[in-house]
């Protein structure tokens, strides 16, 4: 029986492993390696354009399917929370990040000192096109797909979803550990691991805590729309948050979390619409975690870190999620393109920013749909007769 080992599990293991191997590894094997990691940066930056494309375009036109007033109100409301809960990381990250960690402590200048280790070779891999067309592009052929007659272009477009997801399950994710393992090599022979490991640690902290205020948030919000108890709807979720944590993914939840939904005195032709749309739609826990994550890296890298900035960050973003393919690690896959145009991230970041996401994806996730379950409780009390 072959053991399959999970993604987060694998990532821990690259991590741990880049770490120690640095200690004893020859430069000229740690060379190779980053070889290997500039490489597969250059495949991410030509890919990420056309994941945009594969993946939003589709997206937003199968929201058109079964159009109707809750259709609208219920993706108003998933777009809605998903951007709060972006602002709300923002801020809480804006007020806790300057007491745990030290601005500027892990500038740009650690990564090409003297120090630095640079690759045997490089290949340029230039994009079709770029991330900011890409985002276009999707947003128009989706909105158009809905009202046109033909097949043509919805076929394709849904072909090229499936090639992305091919992609992304059968390249991006199996290597994904030994681009991780890569960075965390050079880092520790470059002699900047210790900096970055004190970084996730305490920054997976803050996350774990904003995910139970913001559940709070959602459902004493949720409960004060739809007269209910918010802290017996939350407990009522709880099977569904857990089983989320085991899955990491929102759609193999779904059965769950329509009986807790249900079980929250959901109609049944509500909760089933609202859930499996939010499952795609509403991903009010995994911006939370990126835009914290991508807070404490510029942050520690002394980058640009204001509110303009990122309301900009969060608005493509929320809408980026929709996205998401159902896999452990989708969701900031599907985001790369958007922390790379607006932030700025380059391919190194992007690396910390993948394992730091990864780190954390069970429990975003699940804050996923569990909020959910707050959304349906609204668009119950909205439609639900008598």
């Amino acid at each position: 029986m072959k053991l399959k080992i999970p993604l987060l599990l694998k990532i821990v293991i690259a991590i741990l492993l880049g770490v120690l191997c640095s200690l004893f590894f020859p430069t000229w094997l740690i060379r190779f390696f980053v070889t290997l990691n500039v490489l597969f940066g250059n495949l991410l930056g030509f890919i990420i354009p056309l994941l945009i494309l594969g993946l939003v375009a589709p997206g937003i036109a199968e929201l058109g399917k079964g159009a109707g007033k809750m259709l609208g109100v219920t993706t108003l409301i998933a777009y809605g929370s998903t951007v709060l809960a972006g602002l709300f990381s923002y801020y809480i990250c804006k007020l806790s990040y300057p007491s745990i960690l030290n601005q500027g402590e892990m500038v740009a200048q650690e990564f090409i000192s003297d120090n630095a280790i640079e690759p045997y070779f490089t290949v340029d891999m230039p994009a079709v096109f770029g991330v900011t067309t890409a985002l276009i592009l999707a947003f128009v052929l989706g909105l158009t797909m809905i009202y046109i007659k033909g097949t043509t272009m919805k076929n394709l477009m849904f072909d090229l979803r499936e090639i992305i997801i091919v992609l992304i399950n059968k390249v991006i994710i199996p290597i994904l550990p030994i681009y991780i393992f890569s960075i965390f090599l050079k880092m520790g022979g470059e002699g900047v691991v210790v900096n970055v490991m004190s970084l996730f640690i305490k920054v997976i902290a803050v996350i774990f805590v904003m995910h139970v205020l913001l559940l709070l948030v959602q459902f004493i919000i949720a409960g004060a729309v739809a007269r209910k108890n918010p802290f017996v709807a939350l407990k009522n979720m709880l099977p569904a948050y857990f089983t989320a944590l085991g899955t990491q993914s929102s759609a193999a939840t779904i059965p769950v979390t329509l009986a807790c939904a249900k079980k929250n005195g959901i109609s049944d032709n509500i909760a089933d619409f609202v859930i499996p749309l939010c499952a795609t739609i509403h991903m009010s826990g995994s911006i939370l975690k990126i835009v914290a994550c991508a807070f404490a890296i510029a942050f520690m890298t002394g980058m640009p870190t204001d509110i303009g900035t990122y309301i900009e960050f969060i608005m493509l973003l929320g809408i980026t999620m929709v996205a998401s393919p159902g896999v452990p690690g989708g969701a900031i896959m599907a985001a790369l393109g958007v922390i790379a145009s607006v932030l700025g991230f380059d391919a190194n970041l992007q690396g910390l920013m993948i394992a730091l996401y990864i780190a954390m994806d069970s429990f975003g996730t699940a804050c996923n749909i569990t909020g959910d379950g707050a959304i349906s409780m609204i668009v119950n009390r909205i439609f639900a007769k008598g």
